[in-house]
C-alpha cells in the first residue's frame, strides 16, 4: 500500500476477490489503521496482520508509531448492536479529524461499527459535489438539495463546497447530526446547511414546505429494526420524490443491501415513481471491486422529466 493521506479503504476481501479473506477488510482513518473481520480472528492471525502492517509501516514513515485497531463484526454483533473493538498499538487522536478530496470530517473509530464516514461512498460524495458545481455554473444559482438519512452530514458537505445554495438534512438520530453539524465547521461552512432531527416518515409536510428541490439524496439503511426495511420502506420514499423535486431535478437514490441489486431499484422506481427517468449508476471506488457487482453498494441518479 501506498501512504495513505486520505480516509479511504486499503484492502476489501469483502468482495470476493481474495480467496480465504472474505471476512476481512482493512481501512485507513490517517493515522490509525482499522482491521476489521466478520468472524472470530485468532490472535496469531492478528499477530500475523500486525506484523506485515509494522514492516511496511516502517518503510512509509520511518520513525512514526503505528497506530492501529481491531475490529471484530458478525452476526451475533450485529444483533446485539455492538462489535469487538480492541486498539491493538499506538493510540487514536481525539478529536480524530481526517481527510477526503479536500474536505474534513470527524470519525470516531473505536465507539461502534459506523465510524461516521462511509469509505465506499467517496464516488457518491464526489458526485454530488460534481452536480452542485455544474448546477451553480448552468443556472447562475446555487442548487436546493434534501438529504435524507442524512447520518453525519458528508453528502452536505460535498453539495456546499460544490456551491449549493442550501441543503436540508434530516435524519432521527441527534447525534449524528450534531456531528454532522461540527463537519460543516469543520470545513468553514457557517450557513447554508439545516439540520431537522426528525422521523422522515412523519415529516413529509416540513420536508415537503423546504422544496422543491433540485438534488435529493436517498442514502438509507439497508436494514434497521423499527426504523428502516428497504425492501417495504423504500417504496416510501419513492412516492414521494415526484412532488419533492423541481421540474428537471434529480435523484440520487442509494442502496446497500447486498442480497439486493440494481434491478430491486429501478423496478421500485419504474412503480413508485415512473416520472423518474435512470441516467446513471456512480461506480463505487476501485478498491471495492466485487466479483458480483449487484452486492455492492449501489448508487444510481435519476432525473424527473422537464
Amino acid at each position: 500500500m501506498p501512504l495513505p493521506t486520505d480516509a479511504c479503504r486499503i484492502f476489501h476481501g469483502r468482495g470476493g476477490l481474495h480467496p480465504g479473506c472474505e471476512v476481512w477488510t482493512l481501512d485507513a482513518y490517517p493515522p490509525v489503521f482499522v482491521l476489521t473481520s466478520f468472524a472470530p480472528a485468532s490472535d496469531a492471525q492478528l499477530a500475523a496482520v500486525g506484523a506485515a502492517l509494522q514492516a511496511r509501516w516502517a518503510d512509509l514513515a520511518p520513525g512514526r508509531p503505528l497506530d492501529w485497531m481491531f475490529q471484530q463484526r458478525g452476526e451475533a454483533q450485529r444483533l446485539q448492536g455492538r462489535s469487538d473493538t480492541r486498539l491493538m498499538a499506538g493510540s487514536v487522536p481525539d478529536p480524530h479529524l481526517v481527510t477526503e478530496a479536500g474536505a474534513r470530517f470527524r470519525v470516531h473509530v473505536l465507539r461502534g461499527q459506523n465510524h461516521g464516514l462511509f469509505l465506499d461512498m467517496a464516488e457518491g460524495r464526489r458526485w454530488v459535489r460534481e452536480f452542485a458545481a455544474a448546477y451553480l455554473a448552468r443556472e447562475g444559482r446555487g442548487a436546493r438539495v434534501l438529504n435524507l438519512f442524512a447520518y453525519t452530514c458528508a453528502f452536505s458537505v460535498a453539495a456546499l463546497q460544490g456551491g449549493a445554495a442550501r441543503v436540508v438534512n434530516v435524519d432521527m438520530a441527534r447525534g449524528a447530526l450534531a456531528l454532522g453539524q461540527q463537519n460543516h465547521h469543520l470545513n468553514g461552512l457557517a450557513t447554508g446547511a439545516v439540520f431537522l432531527a426528525h422521523d422522515i416518515f412523519s415529516s413529509w409536510g416540513k420536508i415537503t414546505r423546504g422544496g422543491p428541490y433540485d438534488l435529493v439524496i436517498a442514502d438509507p439503511p439497508s436494514y434497521q429494526k423499527g426504523s428502516f426495511v428497504a425492501t417495504k420502506d423504500y417504496a416510501r420514499i419513492l412516492r414521494r420524490l415526484p412532488a419533492l423535486l423541481a421540474s428537471g431535478g434529480h435523484a440520487l437514490l442509494c442502496l446497500n443491501a447486498p442480497e439486493l441489486g440494481l434491478d430491486f431499484l429501478r423496478q421500485q422506481v419504474s412503480e413508485q415513481a415512473p416520472e423518474l427517468a435512470f441516467v446513471r449508476r456512480v461506480a463505487n471506488p476501485a478498491v471495492f471491486a466485487d466479483v458480483d457487482e449487484q452486492r455492492g453498494l449501489k448508487v444510481a441518479v435519476y432525473r424527473q422529466g422537464a
